[in-house]
């Protein structure tokens, strides 16, 4: 269902050997290097970490096509319970043409709405997350029904009729595709669905063989200046655009910056990651999203850090970049979970699952990095040693470590300003032996602690007075 994109990782430097090898003690080494973590320095707030299972994925781990129930709840709980799991907390989900498939005979005529209260187990799949805590529900458009569009079908691109340069013999459909988003984050909402954010458009500037429209940024631009009134009214946050490349979005987000209307309707900009990868913010200051990405993949891979790209590392660093050089508020990976050669977080197959490293290395970020943090200051002189801090809404600091060198690294990390100078660090470590796994706590005396990194890890230290 996705297509294959190209990803390229930095070799990162490769540091002296050091000894140790856990997460938590503090062995002697040859080598070690010294980081700041500075609560005076804040900077972007965090709205969270999430996933979709568009395109009946939600069916399927519903259990329509073989997971039992047991399996069922495990699969739920590896994405989003807090105390085992990643602890996800955006959900993103997939609009499409099923809630009125058919012309009502042109866009001035009486909708002809359909609502069968599964949206292909989505629906299901959201009660479900918002059992477990999640609040922030992304509705989503691949694509206006093929009626509404120039090409009269939801494949193939096309543009929505009665955009400029999209004149249409049916007429102009850019208010009554407004009107059909906002009915159908209505009927998620008579399901107990609050649709937080809405957006009309995802990768306008691809054409795809399945669900697609094409839009360019000055057509993105017209109709947000349609549709963002409608969507405010009915108390959602409209997204745009949800471009296949970070660079690629860029272009959007100016757009919509550059009119003083459409840049007031817009609440977030987000963009993928597919085409460019990210390598700097949007020239916006409103909130931004990496809002879908999985790395280049033809086969299921459960690795760490093997090197194919694809990888847990893989995603870790890519984490990091989103956060620390896009300075985004949001980052939503693509599937929590799918089927075959899936480069999702979990594999799906029958009545049984698999784990990807890839679940684990967005979990020490997700669980631990909660909705209305915010990102701190985190410096090292290390190159090989890339660092984030978030000070979570319950005074508690993140501090997430990725060590991309082949040795142990050894880390003096001086806390300052953060509001406590005694406390416990309490050490995940992610690596090709541990998935989240809890270490021995290590202390915190004089706004300061000492602990080892092992070679191409991920630790995310909780930080508590």
């Amino acid at each position: 269902m996705r297509r294959l994109r190209k990803w390229t990782v930095t070799s990162l430097a490769v540091l002296l050997t050091v000894a140790g090898v856990t997460a938590a003690t503090r062995p002697e080494a040859r080598a070690a290097t010294t980081a700041t973590i500075n609560g005076s320095t804040t900077l972007q707030p965090i709205d969270g970490f999430g996933f979709s299972e568009h395109f009946g994925r939600a069916d399927i781990m519903r259990g329509s096509q073989g997971l039992s129930a047991p399996k069922q709840r495990e699969v739920l709980d590896l994405l989003l319970n807090r105390s085992t799991g990643a602890g996800l907390s955006i959900l993103r989900l997939g609009i499409d043409s099923g809630i009125q498939p058919t012309d009502p005979g042109g866009p001035n005529a009486t909708p002809k709405y359909v609502w069968d209260r599964q949206d292909k187990g989505q629906v299901w799949l959201a009660q479900q997350a918002k059992a477990y805590g999640v609040n922030r529900f992304y509705g989503d458009a691949w694509t206006a029904p093929g009626y509404m569009k120039t090409n009269g079908t939801d494949a193939n691109g096309g543009t929505l009729c009665g955009l400029a340069g999209a004149t249409c013999a049916s007429g102009d459909w850019r208010k009554a595709y407004a009107d059909y988003l906002v009915q159908w984050a209505k009927f998620y909402g008579q399901e107990g669905i609050r649709i937080t954010d809405l957006g009309f458009t995802n990768e306008p500037d691809y054409t795809a063989t399945y669900d697609s429209m094409r839009l360019t940024p000055a057509q993105a631009v017209e109709f947000t200046k349609v549709f963002g009134p409608i969507a405010n009214a009915a108390g959602h946050k409209v997204v745009c655009c949800d471009s296949f490349g970070w660079n690629q979005q860029k272009n959007y987000t100016s757009a919509i910056e550059a009119d003083a209307t459409a840049r007031g309707l817009v609440a977030t900009h987000a963009g993928h990651t597919y085409a460019s990868p990210v390598d700097g913010p949007l020239p916006t200051q409103k909130r931004t999203w990496m809002s879908e990405w999985s790395p280049n993949g033809t086969t299921w891979n459960e690795a760490w850090d093997d090197g194919s790209g694809y990888d847990g590392f893989t995603v870790a660093s890519a984490v990091h970049d989103a956060l620390t050089k896009g300075n985004t508020n949001g980052y939503i990976y693509w599937y929590g979970a799918s089927v075959g050669a899936t480069r999702g977080m979990i594999q799906l197959d029958g009545d049984n699952y698999r784990v990807s490293k890839r679940l684990w290395a967005i979990a020490n970020y997700s669980r631990f990095v909660r909705p209305g943090a915010t990102r701190i200051g985190a410096t090292t002189p290390d190159a090989g040693l890339k660092l984030s801090a978030f000070r979570n809404t319950d005074g508690s600091v993140t501090v997430v470590a990725l060590n991309a060198a082949t040795s142990a690294t050894q880390v003096s990390y001086s806390l300052r300003n953060i509001g406590f100078t005694t406390g416990t660090a309490t050490p995940y470590l992610t690596n090709g032996s541990n998935s989240t796994a809890r270490q021995s706590a290590v202390p915190v005396t004089g706004g300061s602690l000492s602990a080892t990194v092992p070679a191409r890890s991920l630790v995310t230290y909780t930080i508590k007075r």
